[in-house]
């Protein structure tokens, strides 16, 4: 399914049918509601409260790293518009192989409201084509002929009907021949309606006299709606292309606006099969039904499957149409219609953000509906992945004659992610989204590729973009030793690892952000084997692997992090490094503001906030909290493994921001859950809710029943199991849940909002997170009922009958040792996450206690704040 993914994420697409963007000095003219409804004046009024639109306010929030609602994405996008060299534009293009231009829409208004077709090669990895709309020739010939013929004492040559003939037909000649003009176009549909009557019974000569009757005191003629001339221009144009080929030979295409479309087009005549009779009359020119006919999605889909000469594009309903809707047209194309008569546009126009929408929720409709055609054996992955490459490429490019070359998978274009569509990854993930960043950042010289080792070790491997742009452009990266996730914190090697074998260092580029040096760009990696295969045992893919099965099932996580972190003091002493308290008030204490009095501290936490920010991280809030020089940041929800990204990043800006900021360098940012005895202890509560929430006590009930094995991930250091008390706000000692409960380990917030406590800075988070959400997910397969009750008190001040009537009869593990023997006793979970990950986190996590058992309290304590 991996590879199906891939196809579905990463095939180029060939846009076959769009508009021109506007200038960006008239944007502000034209309504953003726009991007995803046809309605116009008041009708458009009524667009927020559509799916489609509050769908798409997700999707760009998602995308732009803000706040879900319209406002909000307005102001960000009118932000990343403003940006120099068009750089939004190549965003929301990203993914996109070629665009073919319908540059008619605009007939009639100020020549410079839109860029010229040309203007979007910048945009696009191959030059676009033109698509030519008749009835703007149409158009443009009778304004020229009309003005000859109504201005006395004009020369005229012949009758006018003549005259309009021969001028339309040289200026259709002329576009055939046209290199730059891929094929043609009619709105018909939206004049008189798609009921083309034959050419026989069209009286062309009494239109033109009837038309230059009505306008003799006109200045100019600018709209083709007479129901003689409209039709008979579109059969001369047929005609014309019919002629220009010899034999069976297909000529250029001629597409036609079906459906879809604003209320100035006719409904009832805007059906595909009203074109039967002129489909047959023209059977060497293709006809190419645009907008998925919606609603006349199967009518074209049977036209599609009869004719030879048709052709059936399931575009514009994305992102027009609600999700169902959309999905709805795929799986109705595809009842009939061959997939090599099938093909894709956005009908985008004016926005460059119904261009972002439209590649989004297109390759989500795909990889929901070709992966259940193969879970059912409706398909196989071949015959599913052959499906995406005809309809986002190779249909397309064949009917146009583009002579463009389907890449390669390690060369295959990418689009912007943060958004929920299946997560595959290639051998070696396509560099688009890097080389844009770079074109986005000229200042960055340096790629850091990061892991997170299973001590929780964030390491990395430092590349100059130079070399890292030529190595990813032909399909490279860089090899590591298997050896790697059997790492101690000093490079000492696990027992059962050995240096033989390498793995391939995989970058995930929805990962890529500003790092904490302006000239420096992070990114998370994925272990992979040679031949491509991922790793059993690498932790950001064991978490991948649980999300997709999620997404399998319908099921979506979204994860928010408390970041607790203490600064200290750094002094040399006797040549070694001591770390004691910062100089702060005695009045620091949870939420105090004379914690926030101290301007050494503030200018850290400050030029903290400004680098989080500049790397696109949004942090919702920051306070202190109990621990001398302990501080609290917040950042809001997001999916889980860019949460787990995101932590990552916030981690490694915080701890550079401390070291770099404070007086004298000397301080230090830290994560260990105990830095001072005696003091309040460091988490790093995480925060759940689950999409839909009709699942969430199930979910839970999976978590509470899986917990004791879960803390071995969650508490991974003996250290961790000092804050296992009672009266501390850490979760306590017994495995529970409660609303708004501090001293149980699981608190509900609100519906499916929970709050996991028992979890530091110490875990690996990508499997920590695994675990807890591969568990609850298992609940929710199983239909696993929630059978213990809401604690609303501390479990420790409850009596044992108390505690029974409730149903909480376990206590967490007291220690490391008794939390891995729960986790090597509990198969299922071992199954969840697999047995070869399991395997490597006993193996290094016996190693590292082995290691730290040689150690005094005082040499542990300074060993975790050097590496935490």
């Amino acid at each position: 399914m991996e590879s199906l993914s891939n196809s579905i994420l990463k095939t180029p697409i060939i846009d076959h049918h769009a508009h021109n963007l506007l200038l960006p000095s008239k944007a502000a003219s034209y309504p953003f509601l726009s991007i995803t409804s046809e309605a116009n004046g008041r009708a458009l009024d009524y667009a927020t409260s559509t799916l489609v639109h509050m769908r798409a306010v997700k999707q760009l929030a998602q995308v732009l790293n803000c706040e879900p609602a319209l406002e909000a994405v307005q102001d960000r996008v009118e932000k990343e518009r403003n940006k120099p060299a068009s750089d939004w534009a190549r965003r929301c293009f990203s993914g996109i192989e070629t665009v073919l231009i319908d540059d008619g829409l605009d007939a009639g208004l100020d020549g410079a409201t839109v860029h010229p077709y040309g203007w979007h090669d910048r945009l696009i990895q191959s030059e676009c084509k033109r698509i030519v709309r008749i009835e703007k020739v149409a158009e443009e010939v009778l304004e020229t002929c009309l003005g000859e013929y109504r201005t006395p004492g004009t020369q005229r040559s012949g009758s006018f009907p003549s005259a309009v003939e021969s001028m339309f037909s040289s200026a259709i000649k002329a576009l055939i021949a046209d290199p730059e003009v891929a094929g043609f176009k009619s709105v018909i549909c939206y004049r008189t309606g798609l009921a083309i009557p034959n050419i026989a019974d069209l009286d062309f000569p009494a239109a033109l006299e009837s038309l230059q009757e009505g306008v003799d005191h006109q200045r100019r003629f600018t709209r083709l709606d007479d129901e003689c001339l409209g039709p008979y221009f579109v059969h001369m144009a047929a005609q014309l292309l019919a002629n220009s080929v010899s034999g069976a030979e297909y000529s250029k295409p001629f597409q036609f606006h079906t459906g879809l479309g604003d209320n100035d087009l006719s409904l009832h005549l805007s059906s595909p099969s009203h074109l039967e009779p002129f489909i047959k009359a023209y059977p060497t020119v293709p006809v190419v039904l645009l907008h998925a006919s919606y609603p006349f999605t199967k009518e074209a889909g049977y036209l599609a499957s009869v004719y030879a000469n048709v052709f059936m594009d399931i575009g514009e309903v994305f992102p027009m149409v609600s999700q169902d809707g959309q999905e709805r047209v795929i799986r109705e194309a595809l009842e009939l219609c061959p997939t090599e008569k099938l093909l894709w546009s956005t009908d985008g126009h004016w926005f460059p953000e119904t261009f972002l929408l439209a590649v989004v929720q297109v390759r989500e409709a795909m990889g929901k509906i070709l992966t259940e055609y193969v879970q059912h054996g409706a398909l196989n992955t071949t015959q599913a992945i052959k499906v995406v490459e005809d309809i986002f490429f190779n249909t397309s490019n064949k009917l146009y004659k583009l002579g463009l070359s389907l890449p390669q998978p390690s060369q295959t274009a990418s689009q912007p992610s943060r958004q929920g569509t299946p997560a595959g990854i290639r051998k070696i993930v396509d560099p688009t989204l890097f080389t844009q960043f770079v074109s986005d950042n000229p200042s960055t010289k340096y790629l850091r590729l990061q892991w997170l080792d299973y001590t929780t070790t964030n390491r990395v491997r430092v590349l100059l973009v130079k070399h890292a742009l030529s190595l990813f452009q032909k399909g490279k990266s860089i090899g590591v030793t298997k050896a790697v996730l059997g790492l101690l914190q000093n490079d000492m090697i696990s027992p059962g690892f050995s240096a033989t074998g390498e793995y391939t260092l995989t970058p995930c580029f929805e990962s890529l952000r500003r790092g904490e040096r302006s000239s420096y760009a992070t990114v998370q990696c994925e272990f992979r084997k040679k031949c491509g295969e991922q790793a059993a045992n690498c932790p950001r893919s064991v978490l991948r692997r649980i999300v997709e099965k999620a997404a399998a099932n319908k099921i979506e996580f979204l994860v928010g992090f408390e970041i607790e972190v203490v600064f200290m003091r750094v002094s040399t002493e006797g040549g070694e490094l001591h770390y004691g308290k910062i100089p702060t008030s005695e009045g620091h204490a949870w939420s105090s503001s004379r914690a926030l009095q101290n301007d050494d501290v503030m200018s850290i936490i400050e030029a903290i906030v400004d680098a989080l920010e500049i790397s696109g991280i949004q942090l919702q809030q920051f306070h202190a909290e109990s621990s001398p020089g302990q501080y609290e940041f917040i950042t809001g929800p997001l999916p889980p493994l860019l949460a787990v990204d995101t932590l990552l990043a916030t981690r490694e800006i915080i701890s550079a921001i401390a070291a770099t900021h404070s007086p004298h360098k000397a301080f230090r940012a830290t994560f260990t859950p105990r830095p001072f005895p005696n003091a309040a202890g460091t988490g790093a509560h995480a925060h759940i809710s689950i999409i839909p929430d009709t699942n969430y006590e199930m979910f839970y009930a999976g978590v509470l029943k899986h917990l004791r094995a879960i803390t071995a991930f969650t508490y991974s250091r003996d250290s961790s199991y000092e804050r296992v008390r009672d009266g501390i706000w850490a979760g306590g000692r017994w495995v529970a849940w409660g609303t708004q409960n501090r001293e149980t380990p699981l608190r509900k917030i609100e519906d499916s909002h929970w709050e996991i406590k028992c979890i530091d800075g110490l875990a690996n988070t990508y499997l920590a997170l695994g675990a807890i959400l591969g568990a609850g997910l298992q609940g929710i397969l199983d239909r696993t009922e929630l059978m213990m009750g809401d604690c609303l008190a501390d479990p420790s001040t409850l009596t044992s009958r108390e505690r029974a009537r409730l149903g909480i009869r376990e206590n967490m593990p007291a220690s490391l040792a008794e939390a891995l023997e729960c986790l090597w006793g509990d198969d299922e979970l071992r199954e969840i996450l697999g047995q070869e990950a399991v395997r490597t986190y006993v193996a290094v996590k016996g190693a590292e206690v082995e290691l730290l058992e040689k150690m005094k309290p005082e040499a542990v304590r300074r060993w975790l704040i050097e590496r935490y």
